[in-house]
């Protein structure tokens, strides 16, 4: 893997050399190290100093097309793929950390006093796999809702998703606000999200035209209880639910979108789930494929989390928390990505970061010892000796 990242550095013509060989020792370091990722600890595994790890964590690095070239090499043109957008809570003590506030925990359930990173991801949907694109932490501005925050995340990574063919964005529920939704659909986008389950949504007129003053355009409001005929059924789902489908307009988001009900009975009472997307045009199955796979991207906050360091900058400011966050974003790209390489299949596989964590530490620890010994891989017993050992301790060989 460290080729294909130094070809991908020297890509980036506007980074001076002592950046990239930085950024290269930092993304091999944050895939071995263990206990908590501070400038302290990454110095015991990397041989860089604590104060090298501070000067160069404040420094921007272009992360959003590091890894976009990283999935186009991984994926491929043919690839399949959305985005997603999310956000996670990430605890900080300390009173004067940029961006400190409070931020809903989804694990605690109430909001909580701490930092929020907001993440754009891409999900191959043919492996079922998120990878990053880039992360931005949520500072809070007097003059903008979080909302048009979090669209100016989507936009200032639009080129890179353009590159990569995809054209539609999943989200949660809580994106479903015209101040989002309408600029990423300006940005040449579609979102696919949720609705609560009494959405105000009105139906589109469709009989004829009167002959006299302004065309009717809607024909009342949508309720969900009695208008279950006027939907178009699609089919029923191995688990009971049947999907019903039509377009819709919403007030909320000024637009017409493409509804999909997911509705079942429990008990003698009978429930629904509400999903949409801005293209009309969208098949109801492909649009509840989208949805679900958005899901993946709270692997990425999880395994980033337990693995590679996501929350354990040490440092206050802003800069530097976002050089520890997407470094530890990609450096899990990079392990995705050799899993994948290595399986040498597309489709969906069982990814054990645990065990690529613990290999990539073997074979970092066995490379320090055969350098302290003076012993070659060129010899053969010790090759088949690296090999064997690489895996020691892994889940699954």
């Amino acid at each position: 893997m460290a080729p294909i990242v130094n070809t991908l550095l020297d890509a980036l013509s506007t980074l001076k050399k002592p950046q990239k060989t930085f950024m290269a020792m930092l993304l091999e370091v944050l895939m071995v190290f263990q206990g908590k990722a501070t400038f302290r600890n990454l110095s015991r595994y990397s041989g860089m100093s604590e104060k090298r790890f501070s000067r160069w964590y404040r420094r921007a690095f272009p992360f959003d097309w590091f890894n976009q070239a990283l999935l186009s090499l991984t994926l491929g043109d043919s690839a399949d793929c959305i985005g997603a957008i999310d956000a996670s809570f990430m605890p900080k003590s300390g009173k004067k950390t940029d961006g400190l506030g409070k931020f809903y925990n989804g694990s605690a359930g109430a909001p909580e006093r701490g930092l929020e990173t907001s993440l754009i991801s891409v999900v191959d949907l043919r492996s079922n796999t998120a990878y990053a694109l880039e992360a931005k932490q949520t500072l809070d501005q007097p003059d903008r809702t979080r909302a048009e925050r979090y669209a100016d995340d989507v936009l200032k990574v639009a080129p890179c998703l353009r590159k990569l063919n995809i054209t539609h964005i999943a989200c949660d529920a809580w994106y479903s606000k015209r101040k989002f939704v309408e600029p990423v659909c300006a940005a040449g986008f579609h979102v696919v999200g949720k609705l609560r389950t009494d959405a105000d949504l009105k139906w589109l007129y469709t009989g004829s035209y009167a002959g006299f003053g302004r065309p009717k355009q809607f024909d009342g409001k949508v309720n969900f209880e009695r208008d279950l005929k006027r939907f178009d059924r699609v089919t029923s789902l191995e688990d009971g639910v049947d999907v019903y489908t039509q377009k819709v307009y919403s007030p909320s988001l000024k637009r017409t979108l493409r509804l999909v009900m997911l509705s079942w009975l429990k008990g003698k009472t009978r429930s629904w789930a509400l999903l949409y997307s801005t293209d009309t045009e969208l098949n109801a199955m492909t649009l509840i494929k989208y949805y679900k796979a958005r899901f993946q991207i709270e692997f990425l906050f999880r395994d980033a989390k337990q693995y590679t360091g996501l929350v354990n900058c040490q440092s206050t400011r802003k800069e530097a928390i976002h050089t520890q966050v997407n470094a530890s974003l990609t450096a899990l790209n990079l392990l995705k990505a050799e899993d994948r390489a290595e399986k040498q299949i597309v489709d969906q596989s069982v990814i054990s970061i645990a065990s690529w964590k613990r290999r990539k530490f073997n074979q970092h620890f066995m490379d320090r010892l055969f350098d302290e010994l003076g012993l070659s891989r060129n010899n053969k017993k010790v090759d088949q000796a690296y090999d064997t050992l690489s895996d020691y301790g892994t889940i699954a060989s």
